[in-house]
């Protein structure tokens, strides 16, 4: 019995210290994070006040107090663009994606008169925001987020067939889901739906392809934006596809052309008063 007990108490001792070591590695870690303004004033550094952002927040959010903090910086070390103040950020619309405790820059905002967030935010003022209903083939089973490009594919149904790149490199706002009904059902389905940016131009072709045909979408390298033109693929270049080269054709043989038959040659021959003719073969 005692020797049980023994074995309790260790083990609950072990237990303890494990814990006691995970808070006090934790409290260090926090520590290091932070820079403390006694800490630099006692070094003679002058510290200034930075806003930075408390959590990691995407492009279009709209900035609330408690979005962000004030942390010292050394004053040679504060990044041009900075806010020295919560309130001179707050109601602001990021228009970049921000990490924690990364300053908030004014390159990285919106126009002060843009007082609402979303998309129509960080859409380009000479662009425009197009949503495509997507499944998990068309999307690229999920991988497409905020902020890739991809190259837009349609695929028609005509006489014959043929498939085309139709955009290249369009910049992705948005992903997301959206509610559709389907005939008489009162249960709302789950669509997936992409939010792209386009000119005027490329909206009118994504529409018609929309509409004519089947969508596919193709997700490109970040460094990959050079276009590049394609002719379209059709049911006899698919068929082509790995094919090995067709075998020579022999040419036909020709008869030969036919002995022209020679003229016969005639020589008159005169002699004093007497003509006469000598024919050669």
């Amino acid at each position: 019995m005692r020797r049980a007990r023994g074995f309790l108490l260790l083990g609950v001792a072990v237990i303890m210290a494990a814990l006691t070591s995970l808070l006090i590695y934790n409290w260090l870690q926090q520590q290091r994070l932070v820079i403390k303004p006694a800490a630099l004033q006692a070094e003679g550094i002058q510290t200034e006040m930075v806003a930075v952002a408390t959590m990691n927040l995407f492009w279009g959010t709209k900035l609330t107090p408690e979005m962000i903090k004030l942390v010292p910086f050394p004053v040679g070390g504060v990044p041009q663009g900075t806010f020295s103040t919560v309130e001179s950020v707050q109601g602001r619309v990021l228009i970049a994606h921000v990490v924690a405790n990364e300053p908030i820059l004014e390159a990285k905002l919106a126009p002060k008169d843009v007082t609402k967030g979303g998309v129509a935010a960080i859409t380009h003022p000479q662009k425009r925001a197009m949503a495509v209903k997507v499944d998990d083939v068309v999307g690229v089973a999920g991988f497409i987020n905020p902020g890739n490009n991809v190259d837009v594919l349609v695929t028609l149904s005509q006489s014959p067939p043929v498939t085309k790149t139709v955009l290249e490199n369009i910049l992705v706002l948005a992903s997301g889901t959206e509610i559709e009904r389907r005939g008489k059902e009162d249960k709302p389905n789950q669509v997936r739906v992409i939010t792209v940016e386009v000119t005027p131009e490329e909206g009118e072709k994504l529409a018609l392809a929309a509409n004519e045909g089947k969508l596919q979408l193709a997700l490109r390298n970040y460094l990959n934006t050079e276009p590049v033109l394609t002719r379209g693929a059709t049911v006899p270049a698919l068929l082509n596809s790995y094919r090995l080269p067709e075998p020579p054709t022999p040419a036909p043989k020709q008869a030969p052309a036919p002995e022209r038959a020679t003229p016969p040659t005639q020589v008159e021959v005169i002699k004093g008063g007497a003509v006469s003719t000598l024919t050669f073969k």
